[in-house]
């Protein structure tokens, strides 16, 4: 595999909200409980995301493509520490770039970059995604609670 860069977004232009969508809604495979409720909704989410936190949104680039992204959030309130945590909002490789390490480097990305700004980080995983909740404990995150089919998995980082 070629070398593989992690950048932060610098546009959320037409192209690449589609190109990020068709990842997004490849990642939910087989997970469509945890994916919302298809192309539109990916559409909406991935805007927010953008308008939330632009700042700390990654992608993963293979030679010019898009491998996967990481959205990261620096100022999130979490009702559940009762004030300001780093938060990943949303984390998806492309199904057929899975099992190169681009999801580590993702990962340490983003947690260089909410570590500059927060002590504690948050993120909600699918009940049933055992294989993403194994990935979170590697890097240090525990289950901090449940509401629904959602799992909140938390780290501290200082």
């Amino acid at each position: 595999m070629e070398d593989v860069k992690i950048e932060r977004l610098k546009k959320l232009d037409r192209e690449t909200l589609e190109l990020l969508v068709g990842i997004y809604m490849r990642g939910y495979e087989g997970m469509r409980q945890y994916g919302g409720e298809g192309e539109d909704y990916a559409r909406r989410y991935l805007r927010w995301c953008w308008g939330k936190a632009k700042d700390g949104f990654f992608v993963a680039k293979v030679g010019d493509r898009i491998a996967g992204f990481i959205v990261c959030d620096a100022d999130w309130y979490s009702k559940y520490e009762k004030g300001t945590v780093g938060a990943i909002h949303e984390f998806v490789v492309d199904s057929g770039f899975q099992g190169h390490g681009i999801g580590r480097k993702l990962m340490e990305k983003c947690m260089e970059y909410l570590g500059k700004h927060n002590d504690r980080v948050e993120l909600w995983v699918g009940e049933k995604n055992r294989k993403a909740m194994e990935f979170y404990r590697e890097y240090g995150f525990r289950r901090g609670g449940q509401s629904g089919i959602w799992v909140r998995m938390v780290k501290d980082l200082k």
